[in-house]
């Protein structure tokens, strides 16, 4: 079983360009499974049943699993099951007909503008390091880009005088555009800062390290940490709290859900609604605060 798995990370590699933490996720949600069929004594994956995999899923609710994690085993199952039945490994997919568990949309975190702003105050532009995060928070809350899109970024990939930053995953690409302050903010780090962390002329990475090379996801996880303990936030911030506060000051603002849905790269406008969600709490909370009558 552990060789069908390589192959069919191998197919979601590369068919379906998946980045390397799906990949990851998908792995590691797949070993699991292997690893209760194997306890349970099951030595082919043909002999599995629909029964076997409520019995696993049911397994990982007895032993605290969250809905939402037993939601994603489940998806994982599945595309594993349909890449077997695909490749002619079982006959029939006892995932079929199986629903997922109803997982309750959490809605995002979201910074007000006041915390954005105390945010990206903080570093400061006196040494090499201040002067590439300035630069990378800047670009995250003016483009709204991920942060995997962030560390993959290469220099070619931002044009400052055109003001947009190019952005591809996969078969997929858009261009989002920069605002002024955080074009400035780019021109100062590739002048003053980026020159002199780079030791390798062949390094193409738009943000690196203080070694020279690409900045890392748990790099920037540390970075955002930082500035958010020095600007005594109390809210949880995670690497995507800027992605989410870029698109809920949009909405705020007048920007139509498609604009935003584009910007931010959703294949799907579904996931960009959950940005109206916030709005609409908002409005309700102003109302219930200032309305006389409410």
């Amino acid at each position: 079983m552990e060789v069908l798995v390589k192959k069919f990370i191998n197919f979601l590699e590369k068919d379906k360009h998946l980045s390397l933490n799906t990949l990851q996720s998908y792995r590691r949600d797949i070993e699991q499974y292997i690893t209760y069929l194997q306890e349970m004594k099951i030595k082919d994956i043909a002999n599995t049943r629909k029964a076997t995999v409520i019995a696993y899923l049911l397994h990982l609710k007895k032993i605290g699993r969250a809905t939402s994690t037993i939601s994603r085993n489940l998806a994982s199952i599945r595309s594993f099951y349909q890449f077997l039945t695909k490749t002619k490994v079982v006959e029939n997919d006892p995932t079929v007909d199986l629903e997922s568990p109803k997982v309750e949309k959490k809605l995002p975190q979201i910074l007000s503008t006041k915390e954005v702003e105390l945010l990206l105050e903080q570093p400061k532009c006196v040494d090499l390091k201040g002067y590439r995060d300035k630069a990378m928070l800047e670009l995250l809350y003016a483009t709204g880009i991920r942060v995997s899109e962030l560390i993959s970024l290469n220099v070619d990939d931002v044009n400052l005088e055109m003001g947009f930053v190019h952005c591809s995953k996969g078969q997929r690409e858009r261009m989002v555009p920069i605002g002024s302050v955080a074009i400035q903010a780019l021109q100062d780090y590739l002048k003053k800062a980026r020159p002199l962390l780079v030791q390798d002329d062949s390094q193409n990475a738009l943000f690196v390290n203080i070694n020279g090379g690409r900045l890392t996801r748990q790099g920037f996880w540390k970075i955002i940490k930082q500035y958010k303990n020095q600007a005594k936030i109390k809210k949880d911030i995670t690497p995507h709290t800027l992605r989410h506060s870029f698109a809920a000051h949009l909405l705020e603002n007048g920007a139509d859900l498609r604009s935003i849905q584009e910007m931010l790269g959703h294949s799907d406008i579904s996931s960009t609604q959950i940005y109206a969600q916030i709005a609409r709490n908002k409005i309700k909370d102003i109302y219930s605060k200032t309305h006389p009558r409410a």
